[in-house]
């Protein structure tokens, strides 16, 4: 639930998720712009993400800095070295790591929302069905095979089945889904036809790439607590009860 701590709403997570696809669609392929015009859309991406920060709460904070970190470290293997995804010029765009951050907030924002909290049972059940249905007609029908796709769906429905903040995870589905859309869309990146490993097929984009994201948000439900109760000599109430996460308040 949203408290004074946390003033974050649907309608900010529109923002940021706004901002993100403008990002995307001014780093798009064939678009123009060079390095320093992603150097540019990666200031501005911290300072977008240092204004949003600044309406949660420490634990929130230590959240999403938990899963820019974790993300950063895997966009780096990811993609320079494994080549599972690849930006235009071969490198991780300066947004990136900024951006992982809101969408983090985006999908917390969006899951806590009034009007989702009210009807979570049904924002599974959409989640469940809308990707469930993508998953397999990624495996079944679509003619670039996504076996990837349908395993990364199947860690998102244990997520919510057994993780930490269910409103997280239905926000993620939404955010994850739409800028991967976008991003694919615009060729602001483009997946490999299969993992590293030659042994899984991969659409472009995958269909359960919120599951395969929601590993950062697992991190940063899990790891935050345990940072701010060793670290911090004034620990945030919100971290007082151990494994409740985001989803305490």
């Amino acid at each position: 639930m949203r408290t004074a701590q946390n003033r974050l709403g649907a309608r900010a997570s529109l923002v940021m998720m706004g901002w993100l696809s403008v990002a995307l669609w001014l780093d798009r392929a064939g678009g123009g712009g060079g390095l320093w015009q992603q150097r540019g859309l990666g200031l501005l991406t911290w300072v977008v993400l240092v204004a949003s920060l600044l309406r949660v709460s420490t634990l929130v904070r230590a959240q999403t800095a938990v899963v820019v970190v974790f993300a950063t470290v895997v966009e780096y293997v990811a993609s320079p070295m494994l080549h599972v995804y690849d930006y235009r010029f071969d490198n991780v765009p300066m947004y990136v790591p900024p951006g992982h951050g809101l969408v983090y907030l985006s999908a917390f924002a969006l899951g806590h929302a009034a009007f989702v909290q009210r009807r979570m049972p049904w924002a599974e059940a959409a989640v469940l069905v809308v990707g469930g249905a993508w998953a397999s007609y990624g495996v079944v029908l679509a003619d670039r095979p996504d076996v990837l796709g349908a395993m990364w769906f199947g860690c998102l429905a244990l997520f919510l089945a057994f993780g930490p903040s269910k409103a997280v995870y239905v926000g993620a589905f939404v955010v994850v889904s739409w800028l991967e859309l976008v991003g694919t869309r615009l060729g602001t990146w483009v997946w490999a036809e299969a993992d590293f490993t030659g042994l899984f097929s991969i659409g472009n984009p995958p269909s359960g790439a919120a599951g395969g994201y929601g590993w950062f948000d697992l991190a940063a439900l899990l790891v935050a607590p345990r940072l701010l109760r060793r670290f911090s000599r004034c620990p945030d109430p919100e971290v007082a009860r151990p494994g409740q996460g985001a989803d305490a308040r």
